[in-house]
């Protein structure tokens, strides 16, 4: 049983929604950007394409795994009506309000880019990852109970004993490369909108759960083993890459994104479990930039790939204009206007008890 605050999840949660940021980025230097909705340069960085696919393997699994792990928290003081509640208005709002109000924006600017007849059918588009969040908690809320009031029982004690040592956490792929034989996926990242993404989510959501209720026992042999777990990915991406030409077996992809998971909780255990003003900001703030990115990355796409200048600086320029738009939008309007920040995920700010007394006396006495 883990009680005390794990900053290290914090921070790859962090670190997922930054390489989400520069993920995305990357799609609109290459060839096939339109295809799945992006604005496309002119100007091409298949280079990108190399680093891009050792990374989209894992990114999207590692936020539904760290997910998981954020309900663990979530359900230490709540049952389940108030955990269900607390999700609807953390998750299903923020969606809700999403494709109401955020998707129409950037669906409008790619629109007007390419000169297409202005047209939009309600749909997530890149919310669709708070849309499988929300089912999972739906589903799972039984299952996840029912564990949490067997937490010192036998299914916990033969759980420990199986993540003891390495070959524990390795044993998860089967149910991945299960996933994949029966779902038969065209491709292992496409995980938006699919049932591919669905599944491959669920079962990353409840490991990750699992991974936080089983306690210590796993985090501690994920820190031991962490360097294995790097050269078993190292040499399948190797496989992949130079055997496959990016085009292997899902099977093996499984593996392969499991343990370079594996390899990020390792590390992230043992360099990252520090708490921080930083931290603070960051965790806060990754949500709410998660939610609003793609505008600022269209926006950013409608003003940079036009201009005369070589396409490595309108890579940086990209980078550059989407961060700091969303840090600019974060901090002076989502962030402090109060009937804003529910609809981004974000708590309402709190009146403390004393600033209230103080101002019933002063109307009183008024």
């Amino acid at each position: 049983m883990i009680t005390e605050r794990r900053y290290d999840i914090d921070w790859l949660r962090v670190i997922a929604i930054g390489l989400l940021l520069i993920y995305h980025i990357a799609i609109i230097f290459q060839p096939w950007a339109m295809f799945i909705g992006f604005i496309r340069s002119n100007e091409l960085m298949e280079e990108l394409w190399v680093p891009m696919t050792m990374l989209n393997v894992w990114r999207i699994p590692l936020l539904f795994y760290v997910s998981g792990m954020g309900v663990y928290f979530a359900m230490r003081k709540r049952n389940w009506q108030t955990l269900f509640l607390e999700r609807t208005r953390r998750i299903l709002m923020p969606l809700i309000f999403g494709i109401i109000a955020i998707v129409p924006l950037h669906i409008y600017i790619f629109q007007r880019y390419y000169n297409l007849p202005l047209d939009y059918m309600p749909g997530p588009a890149h919310l669709w990852f708070l849309g499988n969040i929300f089912a999972y908690v739906l589903l799972l809320t039984p299952i996840l109970f029912f564990l949490k009031k067997r937490e010192k029982g036998t299914i916990h004690k033969k759980l420990q004993g199986l993540f003891n040592n390495p070959i524990g956490p390795l044993l998860i792929s089967a149910f991945f490369v299960l996933e994949v034989i029966l779902v038969k996926p065209v491709l292992f990242e496409m995980y938006a909108e699919t049932w591919h993404g669905f599944f491959i989510g669920f079962l990353a959501f409840f490991f990750g759960y699992l991974f936080v209720y089983i306690g210590n026992r796993f985090w501690k042999t994920v820190l031991k083993w962490r360097w294995l777990y790097l050269a078993i990915a190292m040499v399948l991406y190797g496989v992949r890459l130079f055997v496959y030409n990016l085009n292997g077996l899902h099977e093996l992809t499984a593996i392969e994104s499991n343990c370079w998971i594996l390899t990020v909780f390792g590390f992230g255990y043992k360099y990252l479990n520090k708490p921080g003003k930083i931290l603070t900001y960051l965790s806060q703030a990754s949500y709410p930039v998660y939610i609003i990115h793609m505008v600022l990355l269209y926006a950013g796409s409608a003003l940079i790939l036009p201009l005369a200048i070589p396409v490595y600086f309108k890579f940086i320029l990209m980078v550059l204009f989407t961060g700091i738009g969303c840090y600019l939008i974060y901090e002076f309007i989502i962030r402090r206007v109060g009937f804003l920040r529910p609809l981004f995920g974000l708590k309402r700010q709190k009146t403390t008890k004393k600033k209230t007394t103080i101002r019933r006396k002063l109307a009183a006495q008024g």
